[in-house]
C-alpha cells in the first residue's frame, strides 16, 4: 500500500516511509568508501591518503546538490500542503536548471584550480600528482554528483522514495563493478576509481531525469517555469543548514589532517580516512532518516495539521536516540575487522586506526538529537535557525575541540573532538526545540 505525506503516522508506517531513504543515503555514502577499499589495497596508502586529502573540496561543491535538493524538497512539501501543485512543477524545474547550469560553471573553474587547492589542502610533494589525478577526474563528472543529491530528496517529496531507493542502488552497484574492473582488473589506480565513481554518478542523475519529464501519474513533474530568484532564494535559505553542515563537515577534516600532519604523518591521514568511512555509513542512516521524514513535516506544516507534526517529531526522537544506542554499540564490535579490510597489511598503522575509531565512534551518542533539531527547522521553512544549530555543531564546536584538545592529550585528543564537539552542541539544539514549541505548535 502506497504511504502518502498527508497519512497518519505510526511507527510502523513512519519507518517503512523513511527505510528507502535511510538505504539511499548509505548507498551514496559507499562511492567514496568503495574506492578507498580498492586504492588502499591496490595502489597503496599514499594513493590512499591523496584521496582522502582532495574530498574535503569535492564534497564542498558536491554539497551544494543537497543545498538545492533539502532546501527545495522543504518549500515544494510546503506548496503540496497548500495543494498549490502547479507552482510546485515551476519550482522543481527551475531547481534542476540553476544545478545544471551552476554545476557546469563550478566544475570548470574548479579544474583549473585543482593544484593549488591540493596544495592548500596539504598535498605534499609524495602524493600531490594523485590528489590532482583524483581531483581533476571527479570534478568532469562534478554536475551529476550535485544533481544526483538534489534528487535523493526530491524523489521523496514525490512520493517515490523506494523508486529513488532503486536508482541509488543501481548506481551503487555500478560503482563497485567497475571500481573491481577499473582498479584491480586494469591497474587504473586512482584515475580508475575515479571514473567508476563518475560513471555511477550519471546513472544516478539520468533515471531521475526521464522519471520527472513525464507528468502521468506524478505528484510533480518537469514544466516551463520562469526565473522566480525570490523563491529561488528561499529554497536555498531552506537548505542552507544542511550546505552549512558540508562545508563545515569539509573544512573541520582539512583542519584535522593539518593536525593529524603535525602529530602522526601521513599515517595519521590515512587511519583518519578508515575512521571517517565508518562515520560516513553510520551519518548517511542518519541523514537519510532525516531526509525521509522532512517532506512529512512540510507537509503537515503547510497544512497547519499540528497534531500530526508533533506526532511524528516525538516518535523521530525515540527512534533516532535508540539509533545512535545500537550503532555506537556495533561500531565498537567491527572496529577492528573494519580496520584490516582497509591497511590490515600495516601493523602500527592498524593499531592507531582502531584505537582512533573506538574513541570516535562515541558521537553517535550525542549527535542524532542535533541532526534532527537541524533537519525539523528546514522542513519547517526555518532555514536561519536550522543553519545556525548545523553551524554550531559542525564548525564552531568542532573547529574549538580540534585546535584545544590535541595540545592536552595529543593524538587522542583529535580522537576525542568529535564527541566533546558533539556535547557541547547540545546546549544549542535542546533548547531551540522547546523554545520554538509555541510558535510551530508541536
Amino acid at each position: 500500500m502506497r504511504i502518502q505525506l498527508s497519512d497518519h503516522f505510526t511507527y510502523s508506517r513512519l519507518l517503512r516511509f523513511v527505510f528507502p531513504s535511510m538505504v539511499m543515503m548509505l548507498f551514496t555514502s559507499l562511492y567514496g568508501i568503495v574506492d578507498g577499499l580498492f586504492v588502499s589495497n591496490f595502489a597503496g596508502k599514499q594513493a590512499f591518503a591523496a584521496i582522502n586529502l582532495i574530498l574535503p573540496y569535492l564534497g564542498v561543491i558536491g554539497g551544494i546538490g543537497f543545498l538545492i535538493g533539502t532546501g527545495g524538497t522543504a518549500y515544494i512539501g510546503k506548496l503540496l500542503g497548500e495543494q498549490k501543485r502547479e507552482k510546485a512543477n515551476e519550482v522543481l524545474s527551475m531547481l534542476v536548471m540553476f544545478l545544471f547550469l551552476g554545476g557546469i560553471i563550478i566544475s570548470a573553474v574548479s579544474i583549473v584550480f585543482v593544484k593549488p587547492i591540493a596544495v592548500f589542502l596539504g598535498a605534499n610533494e609524495t602524493i600531490l600528482g594523485d590528489c590532482i589525478l583524483y581531483g581533476v577526474t571527479m570534478l568532469a563528472f562534478n554536475t551529476a554528483w550535485m544533481m544526483q543529491n538534489a534528487f535523493q530528496s526530491i524523489l521523496i517529496v514525490a512520493e517515490q522514495p523506494k523508486l529513488g531507493l532503486r536508482y541509488t542502488i543501481l548506481a551503487g552497484i555500478t560503482n563497485m563493478i567497475l571500481d573491481a574492473l577499473f582498479v584491480w582488473i586494469f591497474q587504473w589506480g586512482l584515475a580508475g576509481a575515479a571514473y567508476a565513481t563518475g560513471i555511477s554518478q550519471l546513472i544516478g542523475t539520468a533515471l531521475p531525469l526521464l522519471y520527472f519529464s513525464k507528468s502521468e501519474n506524478r505528484v510533480i513533474h518537469f514544466r516551463k517555469f520562469r526565473w522566480d530568484f525570490p523563491v529561488l532564494f528561499q529554497c536555498c535559505l531552506n537548505g542552507l543548514s544542511e550546505f552549512m553542515t558540508t562545508i563545515a563537515f569539509n573544512i573541520i577534516s582539512v583542519v584535522y589532517n593539518w593536525q593529524l600532519i603535525r602529530f602522526a604523518g601521513n599515517d595519521g591521514i590515512a587511519a583518519y580516512g578508515v575512521i571517517l568511512y565508518v562515520t560516513w555509513i553510520f551519518y548517511a542512516l542518519f541523514s537519510g532518516y532525516n531526509v525521509g521524514y522532512t517532506p512529512i513535516v512540510s507537509y503537515h506544516y503547510g497544512a497547519e495539521n499540528h497534531m500530526e507534526l508533533t506526532n511524528v517529531l516525538m516518535k523521530s526522537i525515540l527512534i533516532l536516540t535508540g539509533m545512535g544506542v545500537v550503532l555506537t554499540a556495533f561500531g565498537q564490535w567491527i572496529a577492528e575487522p573494519f580496520g584490516k579490510a582497509y591497511i590490515g597489511y600495516d601493523p602500527a598503522l592498524l593499531a592507531m586506526t582502531i584505537h582512533g575509531l573506538r574513541i570516535d565512534i562515541l558521537l553517535f551518542l550525542f549527535c542524532p538529537i542535533n541532526m534532527l533539531a537541524s533537519s525539523f527547522f528546514t522542513a519547517l521553512n526555518n532555514g536561519p535557525l536550522s543553519a545556525l544549530i548545523s553551524t554550531n555543531r559542525t564548525f564552531l564546536c568542532q573547529l574549538f575541540c580540534i585546535v584545544i584538545l590535541p595540545q592536552f592529550l595529543q593524538l587522542d585528543g583529535i580522537w576525542l573532538s568529535n564527541v566533546i564537539a558533539e556535547i557541547l552542541a547540545l546546549c544549542l539544539s535542546v533548547p531551540a526545540l522547546l523554545v520554538m514549541r509555541k510558535k510551530y505548535h508541536y
